[in-house]
C-alpha cells in the first residue's frame, strides 16, 4: 500500500552528491522503495544527477525536506529574511520538480530552536503573518504540481505549532496544495492521543515521516505501529512512509536534533530494523 523510504540523514550530513552516490546504492540494496531528500544548503546535490541516480537504482524521490536553520523564517522576521526564506523554498520546489518528488515538507514557518511565548492575540497574528508569507510560495508550488507539507515540531524545537490541531489552524485558508507533514517523533511528545490526531489530520496529510519514539528504528519503541498504520490507511494518504533519523557523527545536526547517544548499533541496523518492522506490518 505504501512505499517505504528513508532519509540519508540516518547516515550522513550534509546530504550532498558524494553522500548520495555512496548511499543510494546501499538504500536500494537494503530493499527500500524511496529516498527522502533534505536540502540543507542550495546546491548540496544536483537534481538532475540525483534523479538519474535514483532511477538507475529503481528508487523514487519520496519528498524534499526543507531545512530551517537560524535565519530561515517566515514569521517574526525582517522582510529581507522572509524574502530570502521564500527564495530558498522556491528552490526546494524546483528541486522537487526536477527529481519527481511530490512534496516539499518541513517546519517552514520558523528556524528550528526558536521559541517565544505568545498570547492568544499574538499567536493569531503570527499565524496570519505565516499565511501571508507562504502564499506566494504555495502558489509557485501549486503551479508546478508540488504540495507543501507543514510539520509541527515538539515544544523544545518551536513554539509556533506543536500539534496537528495547531497546524491545521496555521494553514487554514492557504491553497489546497498546502497540508501537513506528519512526524511520529514529535507526535509522540505532543499529542495526547497520536492515533486520534492522525485521524484528524486525515485528507490534509501530504507526507509522512516515521521513527521510533526515541528517534531510533520504528518498532524498537513503545508506539503501537499496527494501530498507527491502520489509522493512516483510513486517511486516504497514499504517499511514501519515510524513516527519518540523524547521524550522531555531524556535530551540527546531532546538536540540533539532540542526538546525544547512538540510537542503534549502527545506522545500517537502524534502517534495516525499521524497514523490516514496517514491511512486516504493511506486507
Amino acid at each position: 500500500m505504501y512505499e517505504i523510504g528513508v532519509n540519508p540523514w540516518v547516515w550522513a550530513s550534509p546530504v550532498d552528491d558524494a553522500a548520495l552516490a555512496d548511499l543510494v546504492p546501499r538504500i536500494a540494496r537494503f530493499g527500500f522503495d524511496a529516498v527522502e531528500l533534505p536540502i540543507e544548503q542550495p546546491g548540496d546535490w544536483d537534481p538532475a544527477r540525483t534523479r538519474d541516480l535514483l532511477t538507475a537504482h529503481g528508487l523514487t524521490a519520496a519528498g524534499v525536506c526543507a531545512v530551517t536553520p537560524p535565519g530561515r523564517d517566515l514569521v517574526d522576521a525582517t522582510p529581507e529574511v522572509v524574502e530570502a526564506t521564500r527564495a530558498y523554498l522556491r528552490g526546494c520546489v524546483d528541486a522537487a520538480v526536477a527529481v519527481g518528488a511530490p512534496t516539499v515538507g518541513g517546519p517552514v514557518y520558523a528556524s528550528v530552536g526558536r521559541t517565544w511565548r505568545m498570547s492568544v492575540a499574538e499567536r493569531a497574528a503570527c499565524y496570519a503573518d505565516f499565511r501571508r508569507a507562504l502564499t506566494p510560495v504555495a502558489d509557485y508550488a501549486g503551479e508546478r504540481g508540488v504540495a507543501i507539507g507543514v510539520e509541527a515540531l515538539n515544544r523544545y524545537e518551536t513554539s509556533v505549532v506543536n500539534t496537528i490541531e495547531q497546524t491545521l489552524d496555521l494553514i487554514d485558508g492557504l491553497p489546497p496544495n498546502v497540508g501537513l507533514m506528519i512526524d511520529t517523533y514529535h507526535m509522540n511528545i505532543e499529542e495526547a492521543d497520536p492515533y486520534a490526531a492522525l485521524a484528524v489530520a486525515g485528507s490534509h496529510i501530504k507526507h509522512v515521516q516515521v521513527s521510533g519514539t526515541n528517534r531510533g528504528a520504528p518498532g524498537a519503541d513503545h508506539l503501537d505501529w499496527p494501530r498507527f498504520l491502520a489509522v493512516l490507511t483510513t486517511t486516504g494518504y497514499r504517499g511514501a512512509v519515510c524513516i527519518e533519523s540523524f547521524t550522531p557523527d555531524n556535530d551540527t545536526i546531532a546538536t540540533a536534533a539532540s542526538i546525544w547517544r547512538p540510537l542503534a548499533p549502527s545506522p545500517d541496523r537502524l534502517a534495516l530494523d525499521g524497514l523490516a518492522h514496517l514491511r512486516g506490518i504493511l506486507g
